[in-house]
């Protein structure tokens, strides 16, 4: 009688036991039927995605013997997203622009501290998987003209004009194949993408100027070509709680001079959220290219931003 006893005590609760597992099994593919089908949905069409941010430093200094400068400096940037899919198609568009000012209170002039407006489209039809056929379009420039600081015989501060709109201005465009999972991480490689450099020909058309010394345009021209090789990454990760990083990486080699010189563009935005409408933000950018300077050129930007979601 006891052993009978044990045996249906074994098994009610193996039933027990595999009718919640069941019923667990059960609702989790129930949840995962509704999200698939949520995201099917939901995916399809058009999205947008957009913040307006302000970064704000600002310095004072009274009776201070280690020395100092009052100063204000502020950066207003757009990054904003409006991306397409549907069925086998996607297109992923981002604009990017930031302009900031420095204001110091024994200096002649503003002082820009940023200055960037940047576009980047990207079509794809599937081809397998997770692969895509892609056409790209990247667009770089500036807003405003640039100057080289210095100072006259007098001690002096004195500027010179050195770039401003369009001048230089970058079009990079071709076919390639693409690689997505999802929103956080891109892959892009172009074999055959012809790159553009614009600049105003009065740069260009000076007596003493040389060949290429400005960005790589001839003299008395307003156009350089090149044919090369591109490649992209985009990666977005989230470091901890309400700390993101987003990682843009950018490569090109000219195949019609010095493929060996590989241009590099890597950008850095990372965002320390406080609240929904203040934020820390971080964001680095270093370029390479031989063209422009012999060197990394290299900016940084960081500050309490104050962000408006759209």
């Amino acid at each position: 009688m006891r052993k009978l006893t044990l045996l249906l005590f074994i098994l009610v609760n193996f039933t027990f036991v595999q009718a919640q597992n069941s019923e667990k099994e059960l609702i989790k593919n129930t949840e995962k039927a509704v999200k698939k089908i949520n995201d099917t949905i939901e995916g399809e069409g058009w999205k947008t995605k957009g913040i307006v941010s302000l970064l704000l430093n600002q310095s004072s200094f009274n009776n201070w013997i280690a020395g100092g400068e009052d100063s204000f400096s502020g950066t207003l940037g757009i990054n904003y997203d409006f991306n397409y899919k549907k069925d086998d198609i996607t297109w992923d568009n981002k604009l990017l622009a930031s302009y900031g000012l420095l204001q110091t209170k024994n200096a002649d002039f503003e002082k820009k501290t940023d200055d960037r407006l940047e576009f980047n489209s990207i079509v794809g039809k599937r081809a397998f998987g997770e692969w895509y056929y892609s056409y790209f379009l990247n667009f770089r420039t500036q807003f405003t003209t640039g100057y080289i600081y210095g100072q006259d015989e007098n001690g002096k501060e004195i500027r010179t004009e050195n770039t401003k709109f369009m001048s230089p201005g970058y079009l990079t465009t071709g076919p390639g194949i693409y690689w997505t999972k999802d929103d956080n991480l891109k892959l892009n490689f172009a074999p055959l993408t012809s790159k553009f450099t614009f600049v105003d020909n009065a740069y260009t058309s000076g007596i003493d100027y040389v060949d290429g010394d400005y960005f790589g345009v001839d003299a008395n021209k307003s156009m350089r070509y090149e044919l090369g090789f591109y490649a992209s990454v985009y990666y977005k990760l989230a470091i901890m709680t309400n700390v993101t990083a987003e990682n843009t990486l950018n490569l090109y080699s000219n195949y019609l001079e010095d493929p060996q010189n590989v241009d590099i563009d890597y950008s850095l935005n990372i965002v320390m959220k406080v609240n929904k409408f203040l934020s820390a933000n971080l964001s680095f950018q270093a370029i390479y290219d031989d063209n422009a300077f012999q060197g990394f050129q290299t900016r940084e930007v960081f500050g309490l931003g104050i962000n408006f979601g759209f």
